[in-house]
Parts: structure tokens; sequence; C-alpha cells
């Protein structure tokens, strides 16, 4: 098979080593790619916001199967475009994306189906939102309603924080992404996440993660796309599974299927663990990063297999099945990120860190004179396995340890919350 890979992240280095790893695969193309998947994959200077541009590529290196990475060309309808134009593609529809692209009309669907999410409120001005956050209080959470790369969520816990968090989301801190507001009942509970391959009627899950979304140590800081992750989530029990699969997942895919947008792709859950069970945070409709890069070192089965037979609506016949070991992601990322990251300078040293047994993927590099720079916030993902979340902790950071980028920074305690519980048995 020929594939097309779309996007250029460390979810898309990890979801592209995997798939060259499929005996099902002739030829493996990404657009644009890293100088990480250039290891995997032959790069295209494809322009895949052009979808027309996509369409046309495909056809011309007879692509079978476009996989979309990132949720920002789902939202934009790359998925409905391709399939117009006969190709076969990984990923949601436009419509079904919306389950990402907008934080109020997935509210709106766990209130119409019955699915356990924090109460909320949705605002298209900032003096209703205002008084809605001066009448339920602090702590409260604020959400800007579209794509924000994972920073347009706010966790306040002063109302004057929350109050700042809704000007800031109508004065275009992010862009158009916060002309609409959605407000949250704050939940307590430990955070877990969960996935599921899906193809429209069938719902097979697949893997459970934890990851660290603020910048610092013991998660203090601003909020970012995720600063590491371990799987799996040892919190989430095969009892917290099937309820999450019953409660939450089952019903959004039949209220998907109802409102004539049935949902194929990767539905990813972020959950609450509350007292009370399972809530829904919010879904993402592609592979989280960093969750992916360790599904895919824990993944057993073919991932092309599996893509495959979710495009064809074959899931009910295939199964995942997962190594017993624990993988865990630290994310290096360049001085200034989550504000304005540093560029340009250079690192050395990965191929030392891979040869101590990690997997480094890349996820904002650039080749430079021949050297490797930075070139984003994030930019490897340092990743090992273990027979648990403390021996792939340790190896992560042996490993981190080897690469040599002073400009850089990473969090110490990814999977401490793991780690803690290892030590308590």
């Amino acid at each position: 098979m020929n594939i097309l890979l779309i996007g250029s992240g460390g979810r898309e280095h990890a979801l592209a080593w995997k798939l060259a790893a499929s005996p099902m695969l002739t030829r493996l193309y990404a657009a644009p790619g890293n100088p990480g998947i250039a290891q995997e994959a032959e790069l295209v200077a494809l322009d895949i916001a052009d979808h027309a541009a996509v369409a046309a590529f495909c056809k011309d290196k007879a692509i079978d199967l476009v996989v979309v990475g990132p949720e920002g060309p789902l939202v934009a309808g790359i998925g409905d475009d391709l399939r117009a134009a006969g190709i076969r593609v990984f990923g949601p529809s436009k419509a079904a994306a919306q389950l990402e692209g907008s934080k109020g009309f997935t509210k709106d669907l766990c209130a119409r189906y019955g699915i356990p999410t924090a109460a909320y409120g949705r605002f298209d001005n900032a003096a209703e939102a205002r008084a809605y956050v001066e009448k339920m209080g602090a702590p409260i959470v604020i959400k800007a309603d579209g794509l924000a790369a994972g920073k347009g969520v706010t966790v306040a816990m002063t109302l004057d924080e929350a109050l700042g968090a809704v000007d800031g989301c109508f004065d275009g801190a992010f862009g158009g992404a916060g002309a609409s507001v959605v407000v949250e009942e704050f939940m307590t509970g430990e955070e877990a996440s969960f996935f599921c391959l899906c193809d429209g009627k069938t719902a097979l899950p697949f893997g459970t993660a934890q990851d660290h979304k603020r910048v610092g140590d013991g998660d203090v800081g601003p909020n970012t796309g995720g600063m590491g992750a371990y799987s799996p989530a040892p919190v989430m029990t095969p009892e917290l599974i099937e309820q999450t699969m019953r409660e939450i997942i089952e019903p959004t895919m039949r209220g998907m299927a109802e409102m004539g947008s049935p949902f194929a792709g990767v539905l990813f859950a972020g959950l609450m663990l509350t007292d009370k069970g399972p809530r829904l945070i919010e879904y993402n409709t592609r592979f989280g990063d960093p969750e992916c890069q360790v599904l895919m070192l824990r993944l057993k089965e073919d991932l092309l297999v599996l893509l495959n037979a979710a495009t064809d609506g074959q899931l009910a016949h295939v199964s995942a099945r997962w190594r017993d070991e624990a993988a865990l992601t630290v994310v290096m990322a360049a001085k200034g990120y989550p504000g304005t990251p540093e560029k340009g300078s250079v690192i050395s040293g990965i191929d030392q860190a891979e040869a101590s047994g990690a997997r480094v993927f890349h996820a904002g590099t650039a080749v430079q004179g021949g050297k490797i720079v930075a070139n984003g916030g994030r930019v490897l993902n340092v990743t090992a396995t273990g027979k648990n979340v403390s021996e792939a902790q340790q190896k992560a950071y042996a490993a981190v340890d080897l690469v040599d980028w002073p400009e850089g920074f990473c969090r110490r305690d990814i999977g401490w919350l793991a780690v803690e519980r290892e030590q308590r048995k």
C-alpha cells in the first residue's frame, strides 16, 4: 500500500515509525514531515491546507490511504474533500470533527445524550460570560470554544483569574477560537486519557494514558500541548474502561450517527475520574500528542491493518493487543515555551540517546547546515519502555541526559503519580 501521512510533529513521527514496520506498506510519504519522519518516509512539499493539491498528489502517486495526524486539517474538512475525490482517508468528516473543533458542540451533545460531563454555559459575548462566572464563583474552568493548540483552557482558581481568562478569549488571545467561550464547573479527581478507533458503527478500545499538561514540575505553570505522558494509565481499571465505553463512548457514537455524522477515526476522550465515576472533560478527534508516542511503542498489532479496518467499517473483525511493558515519553521543549520559543539552537546527542535503548521522536526540528536545530516549542519526545512506569521513567531520563541541548528544558517528574503508586505496592 502507498500511504500519505499528513503532519509534522512528534505524533506523526511515531505514526510514521509504526507504519514503516508494516509488511503491507509499499511507499510511505509524509507532508510536510520533519527530519525524524524523513528517516521513515519520503517527505513531500505539499500545502496541506490546499486540499485539491493533496488530492492531485494522491492520484499521481496512487495513494491507497491518507492518514491525517493533526486536528487542524480534520476540522477544516480535508477528509471530506479527499473522499469526494475518491481517496480513502483515516480520519473523521468535518462534521464529526466538531467533537474537537467546538467544545460547545461536544457539551451540547453530552447534554442531549446524557453523557456525564461538567455543568456548563456557552457564551458569545464577554458580558454574559463574566456574569455567569461571577454567579458560579471560583474555582471554574474557562475554555475557548475552538482549536487553540491545547492552550485555550484556563483552570481558574480565583475569580480574578477567571474573569481575566474570559476577557482574554474575547480580546483575541486565541484568535477566532475564542470568539465563543465555554465556562465549566470545576471537577475534582484524577485525569486520564482513553482512546478508541472508530469506524462509524464500532468503537474499539485503543489504550489508556496519562499526560502532564502544565509546563513545570509538580504540575505548576501554564497549560501546554503536553510535557510528557505514560501508558497504560494504572488508574484505568477494566471496570472503569467498561463504564467509560458504556456511559461515554457508546452514547457518543450513537448520537453522532443519529445526527447524520457517524464518527470514524480516533476518538480520544479526556476523562476526569470523579468519586461519581468517569466524566468527559473533552474530546479530541485524533491521536494525542505526546500520548500517541507511548501508545505506538506498546502496540503489538500492525497499525496499518487497524487503520484499514477503521476506514472500511471492519473494526468488529479486528483486535488491538498490547505489550505488557509500560512506556513513558519526556517532552524536551525550547526555552520560552509555551510562550515564544527560541528557535535555531543546535541539538546533538540524539544518536547516543537512541543507542541507550530509547526512541527519540522529532516534534519541532529542522536541519540547518547539516545539523539538527530547534524549530518549535515542543522539539523532541524521548521515549522508553520498562517493566513498569518507574523503569520506563528511569530509562527515558537517562536518554534525556544524553541529549546535548543547553537551550532546551524538560520536566523531571513525568510519571510521578504512577511511580508513587508503584512504590506504595
